[in-house]
């Protein structure tokens, strides 16, 4: 069973996601728990609490097929301190936003290096990053996303994923987010059948498939290798349909949150029925 959708709005508030959801025929969604461009925001109410969870039960939404976002200021391996513990301190607040609405998982991406520290050390604090916040929570899964490899960010390597989670302590609390763009992007071929199936089986040799807990299906504006993090509709960039068909009819994709993040937001519906019409 595939469950495919959207990075929703929360806009008039988190409990507004799964209808937003729902009105484009998604059974899955992402969303952000609070201003993703801002350090601080308000706590979520009790009402915000309970009126999300109703709306998820009435809108048939599992926890474990929602997946909310980090913010986009986080950098979890910043190499000053003082950065890096505000990042800390706000990731903390995110992993307990969810277990406040009762999610599983929680989508970050890794962190940059900012060319101020070596890549490895870098890695090294990112493990620490989610450690620290793992120990001060329950119940909620890290789920790093594997990154384009655009400027000084980390995770474009299968092998930064597997160093990340080597040194995370609490193995099943951790997890990765593989977005279609990215992987293309960094140098990942899956392009066709063949190549994702090569790269799928790359990932697991080096990661391990156990931990693979969601996708982004993004396609590409820019070409295999660019290391340029820019999505495109489905079936309308570099990476064409073929890749998304494969996905549609693979058994490892099944059962996670599998989100669209593409740029024109008036076709999501479309482009979910078209997912959909893939699968043989």
């Amino acid at each position: 069973m595939k469950y495919i959708g959207a990075h929703v709005s929360t806009s008039g508030g988190a409990e507004k996601a799964p209808q937003n959801a729902e009105s484009i025929g998604a059974k899955a969604f992402a969303m952000f728990t609070r201003n993703q461009r801002r350090w601080v925001s308000k706590p979520l109410t009790d009402k915000n609490i309970t009126q999300f969870k109703e709306n998820c039960k009435s809108g048939g939404y599992d926890p474990w097929h929602i997946l909310p976002h980090d913010g986009y200021l986080i950098n979890l391996g910043h190499p000053e301190e003082e950065a890096l513990e505000k990042s800390r301190t706000a990731f903390l607040d995110e992993m307990q936003r969810c277990e406040q609405l009762g999610l599983r998982y929680l989508n970050l991406h890794p962190g940059s290096h900012l060319n101020k520290m070596d890549p490895d050390h870098c890695l090294e604090r990112i493990a620490e990053s989610i450690n620290l916040t793992l120990e001060q929570t329950a119940g909620v899964t890290a789920v790093i996303e594997n990154t384009a490899g655009q400027g000084t960010n980390m995770g474009h390597q299968f092998e930064h994923l597997a160093r990340i989670i080597g040194n995370v302590r609490d193995k099943s609390r951790i997890g990765v987010c593989l977005d279609t763009c990215h992987t293309y992007s960094a140098g990942y071929d899956i392009k066709t059948a063949k190549a994702f199936e090569n790269t799928l089986q790359k990932f697991d040799n080096i990661v391990g498939i156990s931990y693979l807990k969601a996708m982004h299906l993004n396609d590409s504006k820019k070409t295999f290798g660019s290391r340029v993090d820019r999505h495109e509709s489905i079936g309308k960039g570099s990476l064409g349909l073929e890749p998304f068909k494969f996905i549609m009819n693979d058994p490892h994709f099944d059962h996670i949150p599998m989100v669209l993040e593409t740029p024109d937001q008036s076709i999501w519906e479309e482009e979910i029925r078209l997912l959909y019409s893939l699968i043989e």
